[in-house]
């Protein structure tokens, strides 16, 4: 096995945005990651960084006690380290990156958004002097997953009281929010370490997403009724997906899973699992030996059918002409087997064991419209 060959030191390690970079750098085969946190000692930096071939500086304080502390630790850490870097190049020629995780408060003349600006001045100082590549990400909100609730994520608040059945506090809803998802953070601060530029850069995230409060916390409640309702959103891209995402990794373990309705009758079982937005539901039935399930057709509805367990028998009739087709399949070859508009279907257990079939429609049942109509096959 191939030793690691390069070694990256991580400030912040155990803080929001640190562990998720942390389980990426860990998952490359060739990387070791060193870790600085807030029980490290700021005396050994200098012995660190003549170890390591990139550093990752996420540390800095958001909430002190005392305004004070905003300037010693975000620019005195920074300046701690640059100093260290510097050393390391005029002692041993060697050019250690550097990528800053600042803020985009660092314009603003608040405490916090000073000290973030003379983290920033530290950095590309040390670029311009020595030609280091050092790289200034000026981030937005950040969310996702182990993020702090209660803390400094309106998103992380959200989501972990809502999950809870806690209430959230809106002062004003029509308040906008720039935000971007940790994953891509994480993304754009390992790009920025393999940079071979030379000298100062600022880089962004992308995507960045807009929402205002009120939508965020609708959005969320969204997803929370929607265990209960069975639906989900278009959740598959974009602000969506890395919402939904954050949302459930906020859910209590005791919430990892929720029941569904079942309806059970002499036949077996029909349970829905799922329903879209816009690209239809999700759901399963089982069936006893030589019981026949269906007998309808659709006008503009179709389905998909595929049997996981047992031997079925579909059979198809049009309803014009007359014409009948028989399919048998069975869950020992996985087979779609897909009903048409305007032929009358009905599925039948030909085996000795429970027909177990998973479903797919193409639109959500709407009982004041089924576009179901019996028809014997």
């Amino acid at each position: 096995m191939n030793e690691p060959n390069r070694r990256i030191l991580v400030t912040g390690a155990k803080g929001f945005i640190g562990k998720t970079l942390c389980i990426r750098l860990a998952e490359c085969p060739d990387t070791t990651v060193i870790s600085f946190t807030r029980d490290s000692d700021v005396t050994t930096l200098r012995d660190i960084i003549a170890n390591v071939d990139a550093v990752i500086h996420l540390a800095g304080e958001n909430r002190p006690s005392d305004d004070s502390a905003f300037m010693a630790v975000n620019h005195g850490l920074t300046a701690t380290i640059c100093d260290a870097i510097l050393h390391e190049n005029t002692t041993n020629g060697r050019k250690v990156p550097i990528v800053l995780a600042s803020s985009t408060q660092a314009s603003s003349d608040n405490a916090y958004g000073k000290s973030k600006r003379a983290a920033e001045h530290a950095v590309k100082a040390l670029a311009d002097a020595t030609g280091i590549p050092a790289t200034i990400f000026r981030l937005p909100g950040v969310f996702g997953k182990w993020c702090k609730p209660n803390y400094n994520s309106v998103v992380a608040t959200f989501c972990h009281n809502i999950t809870r059945g806690l209430p959230v506090q809106i002062n004003n809803p029509d308040t906008s929010l720039t935000l971007v998802y940790v994953d891509d953070v994480v993304t754009e601060l390992l790009a920025a370490i393999d940079t071979t530029t030379a000298g100062y850069a600022t880089a962004n995230v992308a995507p960045e997403y807009t929402i205002t409060l009120g939508d965020l916390a609708r959005q969320i409640n969204t997803y929370e009724a929607g265990r209960d309702l069975l639906n989900i959103g278009r959740v598959g891209t974009g602000l969506q997906r890395a919402l939904y995402a954050t949302y459930v990794s906020y859910l209590p373990s005791d919430r990892f899973v929720y029941d569904i309705p079942q309806h059970a009758d002499d036949r077996g079982v029909f349970v829905e699992v799922l329903k879209t937005a816009d690209s239809g539901q999700f759901s399963f039935f089982s069936a006893a030996p030589g019981i026949t399930r269906g007998g309808h057709y659709h006008h503009t509805k179709t389905e998909k059918f595929m049997v996981i367990r047992g031997d079925a028998l579909f059979r198809f009739r049009h309803i014009v002409t007359d014409e009948r087709v028989e399919i048998r399949t069975s869950g020992v070859k996985s087979q779609i087997v897909e009903t048409i508009p305007g032929w009358s279907h009905d599925i039948t257990n030909v085996g000795n064991e429970e027909l177990l079939v998973m479903l797919w429609a193409n639109e959500v049942f709407d009982r004041d419209l089924p576009d179901t109509i019996y028809s014997k096959v």
